[in-house]
């Protein structure tokens, strides 16, 4: 299935990919635990397959699977969504090149610009998603990219995909757009001129902290004929358990998030105004700077919520060590609740740098547990 589907998102979730299996009638994609192919003569291989570093009929069936939540034509998937990252960088840019990320980015993609890419010759400026006019200024005569995370992570601004996509288009460059916080369910950035879309699989997709991956969708198929080449020639492939367990999560990825996103908006409602909370961010409230571009593009709100403690930095800590439902752990968008301070954790690579966080902020992936007790359990910790 593609963009041209006209099925609703959880049909095409459950149903896009892979069909019965004709001769077992198996409703379930298989595990091809095969590295290798028998080929019919030299040259000569069935259905498509020689190598599991080329393909594999569980990734394929993963691999249609993106493309269809995504509404795009082609979707590739990866051994992780640094590996993601990695690809669609390599294929964007070359020695001499500059890109335009967030001033809030994920800590290991700038890690991977600023420690790696710099080291090829490529040059980065951080600008604020929430500001088109400064996306604007940042680009120059040999800028190749726009890169952006909305919501960002952590700090949860927004980027309006459709304004910077007129601001790429008009300067002839590609946007990408990191659509993990938001996962596919909620926002859609092909739909609105992006040129790429990527995933941490490991995040909402997945859905249960069991699996490690990423994805690239696109509807351009030179991209992806280069997203292609380096998938293989660099061989960063999810193996056939991976695949299963990722197209396995996002079957029930629509009522996931529809869990998370009533959960997260039931924990704003206790974190607002509580004494010992300084900030909430969160895309769902009115007075959130990128509240309307967030109402515009996306269908919900998301389970992601930042806050600033009003103790400072020791107050952050001790939050983060006092909850019991929530987990103090990295990642997110799992089934389960996790706290995180990201600072001296998910983004203590942007220590002195533009893009360092605050040292109060904490990150809460919510979970889809009863409500109840997650209140229950933030209303304990922050006592």
């Amino acid at each position: 299935m593609t963009h041209s589907d006209d099925s609703g998102f959880a049909t095409r979730a459950i149903h896009a990919g892979f069909m019965p299996d004709p001769v077992t009638g198996a409703v379930n994609v298989p595990i091809y635990a095969s590295s290798t192919f028998a080929q019919d003569g030299v040259g000569g291989m069935r259905s498509g397959y020689e190598y599991a570093r080329t393909g594999n009929p569980t990734r394929t069936a993963l691999e249609a699977t993106l493309a269809a939540l995504e509404g795009g034509r082609f979707g590739r998937a990866f051994a992780s969504g640094m590996a993601a990252t990695d690809t669609a960088l390599r294929t964007l840019l070359r020695p001499g090149d500059h890109l335009v990320i967030p001033d809030d980015a994920y800590g290991g993609t700038f890690r991977l610009i600023d420690k790696v890419f710099t080291h090829w010759g490529i040059t980065y400026t951080p600008v604020a998603v929430n500001d088109p006019d400064a996306v604007r200024a940042a680009v120059r005569e040999n800028t190749k990219a726009v890169w952006i995370e909305t919501p960002t992570n952590p700090l949860l601004n927004i980027g309006d995909i459709a304004g910077i996509a007129a601001i790429t288009r008009e300067a002839g460059i590609r946007l990408v757009v990191d659509n993990t916080f938001a996962s596919p369910y909620l926002q859609q950035p092909l739909a609105l001129d992006a040129d790429v879309v990527l995933h941490s699989t490991t995040k909402y997709i997945g859905g249960h902290s069991d699996v490690v991956g990423g994805a690239l969708v696109t509807d351009d198929e030179e991209l992806d004929a280069g997203f292609a080449f380096l998938q293989n020639g660099a061989g960063a492939v999810p193996g056939p358990f991976d695949a299963y367990l990722t197209m396995r999560g996002a079957k029930t990825l629509a009522v996931r998030m529809d869990r998370h996103c009533d959960n997260a908006e039931a924990v704003v409602d206790l974190l607002l105004g509580h004494p010992a909370i300084a900030q909430v961010l969160y895309p769902g409230l009115p007075e959130h700077p990128g509240h309307a571009a967030a109402a515009r593009q996306m269908r919900r709100f998301g389970g992601m919520i930042s806050v600033r403690l009003a103790g400072g930095r020791d107050a952050a800590l001790d939050f983060c060590s006092r909850t019991k439902i929530f987990t103090l752990a990295e990642s997110l968008g799992g089934i389960e609740s996790l706290i995180e301070h990201p600072g001296a954790m998910t983004h203590a690579s942007t220590a002195g740098s533009a893009l360092e966080v605050p040292d109060d902020l904490v990150r809460l992936s919510v979970g889809i547990e009863d409500i109840d007790d997650l209140v229950a359990d933030l209303e304990q910790a922050l006592a």
